[in-house]
């Protein structure tokens, strides 16, 4: 019964002495690594092991020699063939028989793909790193233009000025102007605040942000006869960063102005509710909307874009969505092609 139940084992089982030969194996081991039982039993073990594991493994044989339970530990072998193959060891010392039982158990797959997400993981965290750099670069050098714009709009003489029409589209300009400066401000501050590890959490007012952006987009949403219809009754404010919500604010809004139908104004409709006790904040439009089946799991991806008739660069819904998931909140969407897009975000306070 014992040598079937060695035998049959799906699991790595050995037997090793203290001079580190192994004095026996199961089948599972032979299969595995590819040598036939004398080839390994004629060697010592640490020949099997992969290079950089064969002092860790040294170390962690010489503790059971004393005596030393094993759990979990890991390290490579080398098959027969050249791949490397992860096993995750157990093992019982035996001191009067000089003798250690081990069983090991194939983490290959498991490894591979922990290290394939941490490759993934470095990959975005350089992609983010440069953003961040474009940001602060491109935000502290638009500072200066913004300034001297502000400046000419200073030195206009609106009272020579006869036309009411120009001097309304001017004094929409020169709003425009400032409350891109004011952005641009925040968002200096912002990334300071964040490269030092400082908390630029605030009460935030939906209907403050939205009158702001709405007077940032007021020539746009004019010249495109946007309806924009909003209800923050059930929720007035959320605790988050300020400059965020009006880059979210600024997307979305202006995302439903360029992919509207052709032929119809831009609608949207902005609204907050309580769910399950978190604060929910919810932009509906009625434009071009998205192909859920065919790009549901790209739309939140960098630079993608659904729409090439439309200018843009696939950045603004990757972004929020960066903002958003790093205050601990969370973003979704749902849309049917021409139906709209619903994008609800629910916040974590």
């Amino acid at each position: 019964m014992k040598n079937h139940f060695f035998d049959s084992s799906i699991d790595m089982l050995c037997i090793a002495n203290y001079d580190g030969y192994f004095v026996e194996i199961n089948p599972a081991f032979i299969n595995l690594l590819g040598y036939t039982k004398e080839e390994l039993m004629s060697r010592k073990i640490n020949d099997f092991v992969f290079d950089h594991d064969k002092d860790s493994t040294q170390k962690i044989r010489a503790g059971i020699h004393e005596n030393k339970k094993l759990m979990s530990f890991q390290n490579r072998y080398v098959s027969k063939t050249g791949d490397i193959v992860w096993l995750s060891w157990s093992a019982v010392p035996v001191d009067e028989q000089k003798l250690v039982y081990a069983i090991a158990r194939d983490i290959t797959d498991e490894m591979n793909h922990t290290n394939q997400r941490i490759l993934e993981f470095e990959k975005l965290k350089n992609v983010n790193e440069d953003l961040v750099r474009l940001n602060y670069t491109t935000t502290h050098d638009l500072r200066a233009p913004v300034n001297n714009l502000i400046s000419l709009f200073e030195l206009l003489d609106y009272s020579v000025i006869n036309d009411q029409d120009t001097v309304q589209i001017l004094r929409y300009m020169e709003v425009s102007a400032k409350n891109v400066k004011e952005s641009l401000e925040n968002y200096l501050i912002l990334m300071e605040n964040a490269s030092k590890g400082l908390n630029t959490l605030t009460e935030v007012y939906f209907d403050t942000i939205l009158t702001k952006i709405k007077s940032t987009l007021s020539s746009i949403i004019k010249g495109s006869s946007t309806q924009i219809n909003s209800d923050f009754t059930r929720c007035k404010s959320v605790f988050f960063d300020n400059a965020y919500m009006e880059s979210i604010f600024l997307n979305l809004i202006t995302n439903s102005i360029k992919y509207t139908l052709p032929d119809e104004p831009p609608r949207m409709e902005i609204r907050t509710y309580i769910e399950n006790g978190k604060k929910v904040l919810v932009f509906k439009d009625y434009g071009l909307g998205f192909d859920m089946k065919k790009n549901g799991d790209k739309i939140f991806g960098l630079n993608q874009r659904f729409n090439d008739s439309k200018e843009g660069k696939g950045v603004g819904l990757y972004l929020i969505k960066n903002q958003i998931n790093s205050l601990g909140s969370t973003i979704s969407v749902e849309s049917q092609p021409n139906k709209g897009a619903i994008f609800k975000i629910t916040f974590s306070t």
